[in-house]
């Protein structure tokens, strides 16, 4: 590789990569293994590192463990996270890639995101039908996202739910199994698994997304500054403006894992752009609203998707209103 192109390493990780190689820590799921490969590729060719100079460091997440309870019954999103927070905080690993739609939105004050990959395909891709018409009358859905669930059921009242939890191949089987008629996988996943399957992807006009599908965060120590220093050479700015829009309504709402939350931000030039809709548990009751602020002062961007996820509840039915916790 030609050095002479690629970024200056920071002088405290340039001493650290003369003692031993830099620990990226990810949950061993192919998936997540893909995204850490992806990672690690996209620090190398920032840097000129070679491949042996970052070392990854794979843990099996609870969320792995556990695949036939839903989230909301053993833990919520903080499954995904546990371990690698673990090894974190004990300073095992240098620094965690995660499926940013799978980290909580309150995440603990010792841990900062550093850096995001630029944004895969957002879309939801449905699984085992040309489209939602023509599901048949009464099927099932698979999945064992709220809202997913409750998407489905708005535009189809006449579908039923049924879980469906673990890596894609399982829940391609589950599928192929006669578990489900149809489910619902994130292209982003499939992609970057470069999984090569059947199915539609839901246009974003029509189907949003949750907050964050498709982004690849990085976390390190808050104070771990070279570390942060390194891992911002890779940071993807659009990718990282509309994951803090996303993030900071999840915030806003209070939501936990029984809220069917959807919400998509693009970026165009200074402006963005957030779509944002929230469900019922069954389907039935949806609000949709979208907002359109100017890159700049962050805390007044943050006042303003507060005040929209403010209005929202006020005005939600009591289905939607009671699965969200105080602003």
């Amino acid at each position: 590789m030609n050095t002479e192109t690629c970024k200056t390493l920071p002088a405290a990780i340039t001493d650290l990569l003369a003692t031993r190689s830099i620990k990226l820590g990810t949950r061993g799921s192919p998936l997540a293994m893909a995204q850490a490969y992806a990672t690690r590729s996209a620090l190398c060719a920032a840097y000129g590192l070679s491949d042996d100079q970052i070392e990854i460091m794979a843990v099996k997440a609870s969320g792995d463990k556990i695949t036939d309870r839903a989230l909301r019954e053993v833990g919520g999103k903080a499954l995904w996270t546990r371990e690698l927070d673990m090894q974190l905080g004990e300073a095992s690993i240098d620094f965690a890639v995660h499926s940013m739609k799978d980290v909580e939105t309150l995440r603990p004050p010792q841990f900062m995101l550093a850096a995001v990959l630029p944004r895969a395909d957002a879309r939801d891709m449905l699984v085992g039908a040309d489209s939602l018409d023509a599901i048949p009358h009464g099927a099932t859905l698979g999945t064992s996202s709220p809202r997913r669930g409750a998407q489905m059921r708005h535009v189809r009242p006449d579908m039923s739910v049924v879980l469906f939890r673990g890596n894609v191949a399982t829940r391609l089987q589950k599928l192929a199994d006669g578990v489900a008629d149809v489910t619902l996988l994130a292209k982003a996943g499939l992609d970057r698994l470069g999984q090569d399957v059947h199915g539609t992807p839901l246009p974003l006009d029509q189907w949003l997304p949750a907050a964050s599908q498709g982004v690849v965060g990085i976390e390190t120590r808050a104070d771990d500054l070279p570390m942060q220093e390194l891992l911002n050479g890779i940071n993807h700015s659009d990718s990282w403006h509309c994951l803090m829009a996303e993030r900071a309504f999840l915030e806003a709402l209070g939501g936990n894992c029984h809220s069917a939350v959807a919400a998509y931000a693009v970026l165009e030039g200074d402006m963005l752009h957030l779509d944002t809709a929230l469900y019922s548990e069954d389907g039935a009751d949806c609000i949709e609203r979208s907002l359109e602020i100017t890159l700049g002062d962050a805390q007044s961007n943050a006042a303003a998707i507060a005040t929209l996820a403010s209005d929202m509840l006020s005005t939600a039915p009591e289905s939607i209103s009671r699965l969200f916790g105080p602003i």
